[in-house]
């Protein structure tokens, strides 16, 4: 039986999630980018260079999909493949220049985001909220 408490919970993230998705589209919407190419720039531009299949499973997509979105983002010279170092069977995914600074800028948002998100928090809130969030995000 689901409690009082999880039914207040589930709102609050619901409500969390549809306010941080509506900003992220009205940001990447700038870019001409879909929100998931945008997070594949962003993920990249974290891990500087990765396997398709990494990135694939970081992103929750197949390896088919990616290949189509990364087709794209090396059309729009924000993504380049480039032969892993040391397997002749695959490909890293590394930031172009123009890639690094859409990443730059996309990163920029999200530390004023976050900023301002927790603006009101003291040190010991700021580090219970992230020990809480990477618990979360460990779950999925």
């Amino acid at each position: 039986m689901v409690d009082q408490r999880q039914i207040e919970l589930s709102q609050i993230l619901i409500e969390l999630y549809d306010k941080i998705s509506s900003w992220e589209h009205a940001v990447v919407r700038k870019s001409g980018l879909s929100p998931a190419q945008m997070h594949a720039v962003e993920i990249v531009g974290h891990h500087e260079k990765l396997r398709m299949k990494e990135l694939a499973e970081k992103m929750g997509i197949t390896t088919g999909t990616l290949t189509v979105m990364v087709d794209r983002l090396e059309r729009e010279g924000l993504v380049s493949r480039q032969p892993h170092p040391t397997d002749r069977r695959s490909y890293v995914i590394v930031l172009t220049e123009n890639g690094r600074e859409q990443f730059e800028e996309h990163h920029q948002m999200h530390c004023l985001l976050t900023a301002e998100i927790t603006a009101s928090f003291d040190d010991e809130e700021m580090d219970r909220l992230k020990g809480y969030l990477e618990r979360l995000v460990q779950r999925f």
